[in-house]
């Protein structure tokens, strides 16, 4: 089976360079263009793609990159908000597509292209890639295997740095992002679907922008997105699933924590600590397996090696012929996850879910 296939990357900021950096580390995968409207985010794509190794072509408008380079695959990993507007000729041009998340900034426009994806017979696949951090791939797959039994309660903490600045400054904003629970946290929302391969009913947040980006100032406009939050999401077998968000703790051990507990004991998983941890209820433990991940993948990016071991999955699905592991629904449904919670800070109140609106 002849496994190369062509890619172009739309968006060359901070993600777009990281996904630039990882498919040099796919076999087969051959980099042909790169498109971002910024003169400065072209300048440092070609930049990298030099010291790649990589011979691309660089245009200003993804239009015409794809009338003359006709790729195989698409990754965008344009802004958040110009996501629904980005990907609509990609998908004309019959282009595989991996969606950087989130996969839109309103349940609405998410809605629309997940609707959009059920008539499209190219790979669809969305960026949520915090399922392949080699630790969290691992704890993932003992909890699947029942050794804390059925789980009950489920958390997630991250304690991490600020928002980083992008071209811009787009990010500072609610109406670019979705909110700190859309943009930065559909990665969790999605982990608690997957891990307790069930969905949420009720969504109930408190959360707050106290301490981050108060001081600056964007065309008189002062940043309005959370720094932190508590996030309650009850599950409809019964789970319970909470997300513990902090974005002024960059001094933090392990930026992120998840812990499964049920009848039988204790999992967890720590990064960059990378340890998974078994704690019986009969006290025999704990026991900690250390788990690995590359030096490369972790050297060419910066979430754990996850979007290099993402890639490969993506690759191997668009040269088998087989079907995404991470959907438009799944893109859809921590979008709505997201939004429910920030509108539950906004309102004070608890937000029901229901996803019958797919139908």
């Amino acid at each position: 089976m002849n496994s190369k296939r062509t890619y172009a990357v739309i968006g060359s900021g901070m993600m777009g360079l990281e996904h630039m950096r990882n498919l040099a580390l796919v076999e087969g995968a051959e980099l042909a263009a790169v498109a971002d409207p910024d003169v400065g985010s072209r300048e440092r794509a070609e930049a990298q793609a030099k010291a790649l190794g990589q011979s691309i072509a660089v245009y200003e408008d993804s239009d015409q990159m794809l009338a003359q380079t006709a790729p195989d695959a698409v990754i965008i990993a344009s802004p958040n908000f110009t996501h629904s507007d980005v990907v609509k000729p990609v998908m004309k041009a019959g282009c595989a597509i991996l969606l950087e998340k989130p996969m839109c900034t309103t349940r609405e426009d998410a809605l629309a292209l997940e609707q959009a994806v059920r008539g499209y017979n190219p790979l669809f696949w969305v960026g949520l890639e915090y399922r392949f951090m080699p630790p969290a791939t691992r704890f993932i797959e003992r909890v699947h295997a029942g050794e804390a039994g059925e789980i009950k309660m489920l958390s997630i903490r991250e304690h991490r740095f600020p928002f980083l600045s992008k071209v811009g400054d787009w990010n500072r904003f609610n109406r670019n992002t979705g909110g700190s629970l859309v943009e930065k946290c559909c990665h969790f929302f999605d982990l608690m679907r997957h891990i307790l391969q069930d969905e949420p009913v009720r969504v109930f947040a408190s959360g707050g922008q106290d301490v981050n980006h108060l001081d600056e100032l964007y065309n008189g406009e002062v940043p309005d997105i959370l720094d932190n939050a508590f996030v309650l999401v009850d599950f409809a077998g019964g789970a319970r699933a909470v997300l513990d968000l902090c974005m002024f703790a960059e001094g933090s051990q392990d930026q992120e924590e998840i812990s499964a507990v049920g009848p039988i004991g204790k999992l967890e998983v720590k990064l960059p600590s990378a340890d998974v941890i078994w704690s019986p209820r009969d006290k025999s433990g704990p026991d900690v397996e250390p788990v690995s991940t590359a030096p490369e993948a972790l050297a060419a990016g910066s979430h754990h090696g996850a979007t290099c071991y993402q890639l490969h999955h993506f690759h191997a699905a668009l040269t088998s012929g087989s079907a995404p592991q991470i959907t438009a629904r799944d893109g859809y449904r921590s979008v709505v996850m997201g939004a429910a919670a920030q509108e539950s800070i906004a309102t004070g109140m608890p937000v029901a879910i229901d996803f019958e609106d797919e139908n």
